[in-house]
Formats: C-alpha cells, sequence, structure tokens
C-alpha cells in the first residue's frame, strides 16, 4: 500500500511498525502517514543536534534518516524527547494538539519495540505525560448563522454543482460527520429509502448515521443529478464527484464551503468545515436536547470526554441564569 512520505527514507525497524499499525492494528492509511512524518521530524532533530546541525538551516530537510535504526533508537533518551518537543513548541510554533499527536507517534513506536517485539528493555517515552490542552469553547455556527450559509448556497446561480454543494452543507450541519467521512461516502453506503448511510471514521471503523428530513430531501435532489445518464458512466462508486467525474477531494470542498461562508457574510468570523461539525454536534445539544452519549456515538467518538466540550453552557443559558438571582431587581 502506497504511503504518502517514501516508506523508503525510513529504517527496516520504523518500516516494520508502519506495517504492524497498518495490517496488524488496522490503523488507517492517514494515521500512519501522520505517524511516520512526525517522526521523521524527530529522527531529524536527533541528528541534527548530535551532529551539530541547525535546525533552521536548508541541511536539516536533507537529514538522511535510514540512519534511524534499531542501534539509533536504542541510544535516545527521555532528555532527547523532552528536547524535540521543547524545540517543536518554541521554534516550530506546534500548539499542544500538534505536540501531542508527535508525542503519541513517538510512543506508539517504543511500545511496539519494547512490548510487541521485544527489540528494547527501556521506554524512553513510558513515563512522559502528554501537553495538556487549552480548553476553548468549540467555536459554532447560530441557527441563523446556519441559514444564512445555506441560502448562500441555494441562492447561487452561478454553480453548476449548486445541488451537490447544498447536499454537502446539510450533511455537515445536521450529521456533524468529518470531512474525510463526507468525502468517502460511496453510492452503495446509502439506505435505499434513504434512512441513512455507512460513513468510515478513524481507524476504519464505520458507523451509521441516520438521516432526517433535511438531508434526505437534499440528498435525493442531489441524487437526481448524480445518477442521470451523464454521470452514470462515470468510473467511480463516489457519491459526491468533482467536475472532472471523480470522488470530490477534501481541498474541493474546504474551498466550497469558504465561497458559500464569504457569499453569506461570515468570512470574518473564521468558520471552517471542521466548525460546521462543531455547529451540528452544538444544536443537536444544546436545542434538540441530545444526550450526550446518544451525541457521541452519532460523532463517532472514541471516548466520552471527548464529546462532553459540547456540554458547555450557551450564553444565553447563563444570562438567562443570572436573572433569576432573587436580587436581580433590586435597584438603588
Amino acid at each position: 500500500m502506497a504511503y504518502a512520505i517514501s516508506i523508503d527514507e525510513f529504517s527496516d525497524t520504523v518500516r516494520e511498525f508502519a506495517s504492524y499499525k497498518l495490517v496488524i492494528q488496522n490503523c488507517s492509511k492517514k494515521t500512519v502517514d501522520e505517524y511516520l512524518l512526525d517522526l521523521r521530524t524527530f529522527f531529524r532533530y536527533i541528528i541534527a543536534k548530535r551532529s551539530g546541525i541547525s535546525p533552521k538551516s536548508e541541511e536539516f530537510e536533507q537529514i538522511n534518516i535510514r540512519q534511524a535504526d534499531l542501534d539509533f533508537l536504542r541510544s535516545i533518551r527521555q532528555d532527547d524527547i523532552y528536547d524535540f518537543l521543547l524545540y517543536t513548541g518554541t521554534q516550530r510554533q506546534n500548539q499542544w494538539s500538534a505536540k501531542s499527536r508527535k508525542l503519541s507517534a513517538i510512543k506508539a513506536l517504543y511500545r511496539f519495540l519494547v512490548v510487541k517485539r521485544g527489540f528494547l528493555k527501556d521506554n524512553p517515552a513510558a513515563n512522559i505525560e502528554s501537553p495538556k490542552p487549552k480548553r476553548s469553547l468549540p467555536k459554532y455556527l447560530s441557527i441563523e448563522e446556519c441559514m444564512m450559509l445555506l441560502d448562500a448556497v441555494k441562492n447561487d446561480k452561478e454553480s453548476k454543482s449548486k445541488t451537490r454543494d447544498y447536499a454537502i452543507v446539510t450533511l455537515f450541519l445536521n450529521c456533524g460527520m468529518r470531512l474525510s467521512e463526507l468525502v468517502g461516502i460511496n453510492l452503495s453506503d446509502i439506505d435505499r429509502e434513504l434512512r441513512s448511510l455507512t460513513v468510515t471514521g478513524k481507524g476504519n471503523k464505520e458507523r451509521i448515521v441516520y438521516l432526517n428530513d433535511a438531508c434526505r430531501s437534499a440528498l435525493a435532489d442531489h441524487l437526481s443529478e448524480r445518477l442521470c445518464e451523464s454521470n452514470r458512466t462515470v468510473g467511480t462508486n463516489a457519491l459526491f464527484i468533482s467536475s472532472r467525474g471523480q470522488r470530490i477531494s477534501a481541498k474541493t470542498v474546504q474551498w466550497m464551503v469558504y465561497k458559500y461562508l464569504d457569499m453569506a457574510g461570515l468570512e470574518s468570523k473564521h468558520y471552517s468545515v471542521h466548525k460546521l461539525r462543531h455547529t451540528a454536534a452544538t444544536l443537536m445539544y444544546q436545542t434538540g436536547e441530545v444526550d450526550v452519549r446518544v451525541l457521541k456515538d452519532i460523532l463517532g467518538h472514541e471516548q466520552l470526554n471527548t464529546t462532553q466540550i459540547y456540554t458547555h453552557v450557551s450564553n444565553a443559558s447563563m444570562e438567562n441564569a443570572m436573572s433569576k438571582n432573587p436580587l436581580s431587581k433590586i435597584k438603588k
């Protein structure tokens, strides 16, 4: 299976680790690619540090990481990993999520070497805690802003893919699916009666997404165009296709969403495709009163604490609570 990064750049040991994650643990190719990209940066930093090469130099990007073999990995100490995390934060301006992801890649590699293969006795990453996240409330569109966005798509007189785009935005706002999940939907994943569809989430895990009336209507309109004679012969099973007749790319969907956010006058809010997922989750919890455990399954979260970010109290609820204070009416 092809990787986004050349697997030949790595030593035999790291290539075996990548195959284990992909084949045995059934991780997605995207996940394994991210592991390899982060490990490449880690190896380059350690080699540069030991060789006196500046991480800011062009030479840094050309460092041969095939030398990161088993002996090299055995030589790494806990302080080396701490130094690398400090470097990613101060010189690469990585936020907590990026640093945490890099540490996860290092931890996964050493768990494989120590526990699964027994190549090493000591795990230098074992006792390193992940960077603590900065807790912030998820940004989401209000109901009025959702309507503005949908109207922007509906009223676009120049687009030849308006029906497709309206279905995409409707699915995001109602189902809370991830971008990668949406572009991966096939025609065969949809229930014939348009009651549900199947998406493939993180870790290649499939889940059923149930469709409401808005989604069924938008999908029915899109399918009438997608399955017309001119599009039926396209050599792809993808639900959403590009103007070239190929599966629509994530970048195309992102561009389309930004375009309609701009047309709706919402560009200054710095919303994104992922914020549409936040919107669906927040509106379901706050307005639809969906139980957080049900919301967890709808969003495809592994852990409940990931979903609990959507249980934040809305500004309106806090304002209402303040007015309930028995002293709120007392004036000078």
